[in-house]
């Protein structure tokens, strides 16, 4: 007797007859790959191969021949493990850096068809993906950005869709909450997630872990949803249809079937996660009416493919003719936030808002970043910032900001409400789409919220500014929970991550000019709540952004260094000073950047340490990390607990992190 899909292959119309064979040649490359591999999910390929198919071949607006053509549809596969699937789809489509043999040697070394897809390694990945909910929340951002930028370039050059498949697990992770409900509060109206509703998770039923209702979680947030059959080709393209015509952003809930077309297992968590093995494989090759050896691809199926591929060259070149016929200062200023170029007078700029911050005198790090914005904003209109309900805080809306709404996209500021994670992963997206350089703000102990999407940022080498302040025990009362002890160091060991912590108002500036210049690095700005002392000239060159320099020279032979970040080098500082006055002379080296410095030239390294001059460091925040520079019998002036509930000056008597501690520490070394 022929099975389900048998008969719908001999019992339908010839165009869904085509659609099935193109279906099951994704399904086919899913379980032929991961049964190669021994390793991978085919459960989810196999089980939204007809909704992909639906999408691909009749809405996705896309070009392999020009895979970053700026005007094309997003495509987002949020439930990363099953990336088979945007394997499959992006080789049948015809995108020219993925092969056969690419699939054939699926997560394996070296190969760019990664266990989770992985931005940067294949055209066509708009993100990186398996860190359930990431993809969902970065689309977002890849939302906003497209309206954002379609408010200063009009619907001629800017009018796509970002799609999303996001499945279970996506939907479960906290940070949908956030992303689900800041889209829906803007009325992102170009968003479609289509949500494989397959009911199973690794564990077994997903009625194991949850009940929610998601249509309903979503409508309640401001979402149009739809549910529907996930292997009904005509029910999903309606639901596609519908969903383009929404002022909402869209749910459309795709009831599947994991694993269809395997015998036993589909249906079943065993079809999730693992190989389906060589007697499935067969039975699923039978009962789906597909007698091909493993990986091969029938030509007309292929063809079928291969003609869907092309269907967007022509919707490519007539808005390669919109772009040639648009006024050449808009083309150059799109082409400018495309290419993530900044400003010639970049240093001119940095300049300016040095002068005056030298001149301003004492001034809290978050105050001088605010300021430095008020000179960076009119100078480079593609940054967009935000605060997670922390504005007045974090001085992340500077006095050319204005604020965007759901009905006004026109602003340059971005009210996140508190959502530390969901604003992050945003962040991730605006900066993936292009046009725009995303920064936004909270409380530096909140990087613990922000910290996977942070860790995306570094993976995917994407310029993300992370406008963290509140950066010590020095914010004082409001006690433990919001003072950052850890936190250093913790983000210090993340590779591809440049923490900053500027001394003074004027290393600020530098500061904001190194992380605009990294362009494939995301920046942690670490700020300070109390006001601090100008220790820097304002001429000259960005000193900062080697990561460290000789602040202070000791005024005769250097016999010992005090090597400082932020706050605290105005301590080293004044204990220099005292230590003057008993003949013990220091230098004093700040060293706002470690990633950056630790790149520079030995020798330079070694001057600025001091060679083998004894050493000692002081931050408030705990040693880990220090010993590289200090070595183990350097002593050091910090933390080693948490914090506490009191006064910063209060504070820094009672752990220890004074100007007479220093000196102590220095004395004992020389």
């Amino acid at each position: 007797m022929p099975s389900a899909s048998a008969v719908e292959i001999a019992e339908t119309s010839p165009e869904t007859t085509t659609q099935l064979h193109m279906a099951n040649a994704i399904r086919a490359l899913a379980m032929d790959a991961v049964e190669a591999a021994q390793s991978g999910h085919p459960g989810m390929p196999m089980g939204m191969a007809d909704v992909a198919t639906v999408l691909f071949t009749k809405f996705l607006k896309f070009d392999p021949q020009n895979p970053r053509w700026a005007d094309r549809d997003r495509f987002i596969l949020s439930a990363g493990h099953g990336s088979m699937l945007q394997y499959a789809l992006l080789y049948l489509t015809g995108y020219e850096d993925i092969t056969l043999d690419d699939i054939k040697n699926f997560r394996q070394l070296h190969r760019p068809t990664c266990g989770h897809p992985e931005f940067g390694e294949l055209a066509g990945i708009e993100t990186t993906t398996g860190p359930l909910g990431q993809g969902l929340a970065n689309s977002v951002g890849f939302a906003m950005a497209e309206r954002w930028l379609q408010t200063r370039f009009g619907k001629d050059l800017v009018d796509h869709f970002t799609y999303v498949i996001a499945g279970d697990g996506c939907l479960m992770e906290g940070i949908s909450q956030e992303a689900i409900s800041l889209a829906g509060h803007l009325k992102l109206s170009k968003l479609i997630v289509l949500f494989d509703d397959n009911g199973i998770s690794i564990d077994g039923p997903t009625s194991l872990s949850t009940s929610e209702n998601e249509e309903m979680r979503f409508e309640a947030a401001g979402w149009h949803t739809q549910k529907v059959d996930g292997h009904d080709f005509a029910a999903i393209e309606a639901a596609i249809l519908a969903a383009q015509q929404s002022d909402k952003p869209s749910l459309i809930s795709c009831k599947t079937i994991i694993g269809k077309g395997a015998d036993k297992k589909a249906g079943s968590s065993s079809s999730h996660g693992s190989p389906l093995g060589a007697d499935e494989i067969a039975h699923a090759r039978q009962s789906m009416g597909w007698p091909h050896a493993p990986f091969d691809i029938p030509a007309e199926i292929l063809g079928a493919w291969r003609e869907a591929g092309k269907r967007g060259a022509s919707q490519q070149q007539a808005w390669q003719q919109r772009f040639a016929q648009a006024d050449a200062a808009l083309q150059q200023k799109f082409q400018r936030g495309q290419q993530g170029a900044l400003p010639e007078n970049l240093d001119a700029v940095i300049a300016e808002a040095k002068q005056q911050l030298h001149e301003g005198g004492k001034l809290a790090t978050r105050a001088a970043s605010g300021k430095t914005l008020d000179v960076l904003l009119p100078a480079i209109p593609e940054l967009l910032g935000g605060s997670a309900d922390l504005t007045g805080s974090n001085n992340t809306k500077a006095s050319p900001s204005k604020p965007v709404t759901p009905d006004d996209f026109s602003g340059n500021y971005i009210y996140y409400g508190i959502r530390e994670h969901g604003m992050a992963a945003a962040m991730n997206g605006m900066a993936l789409h292009g046009g725009i350089i995303p920064y936004s703000g909270t409380f530096f102990v909140f990087t613990d919220y922000c910290r996977p999407a942070i860790r995306l940022s570094a993976l995917m080498k994407q310029r993300v500014i992370y406008v963290m302040t509140h950066d010590s025990i020095g914010l004082g009362e409001d006690g433990p929970t919001h003072q950052p002890v850890e936190h250093l160091a913790s983000l210090r060991a993340m590779p591809n991550v440049l923490v900053l912590r500027p001394s003074d108002p004027v290393e600020t500036a530098e500061c904001w000019q190194i992380a605009l210049e990294h362009a494939e690095t995301p920046s942690i700005l670490v700020l300070t709540r109390q006001g601090l002392p100008v220790v820097r000239d304002a001429a000259g060159e960005n000193l900062a952004a080697k990561g460290g320099y000789i602040l202070s020279p000791a005024k005769g032979a250097a016999q010992a260094v005090i090597l400082a970040t932020g706050s605290e080098v105005e301590l080293a500082m004044q204990a220099q000073a005292k230590l003057a006055e008993e003949n013990i002379d220091v230098q004093v080296s700040a060293l706002p950047c470690f990633e950056l410095f630790d790149q520079q030239p030995e020798a330079y390294q070694q001057q600025v340490l001091g060679n083998d001059l004894p050493k000692v460091a002081v931050e408030a925040g705990i040693r880990q990390g220090w010993d590289g520079y200090i070595g183990r019998k350097g002593g050091f002036v910090g933390m080693d607990s948490f914090g506490a509930s009191a006064p910063a000056e209060d504070l820094y008597k009672y752990f220890g992190i004074t100007v007479e501690a220093i000196i102590q520490q220095v004395k004992a070394r020389v």
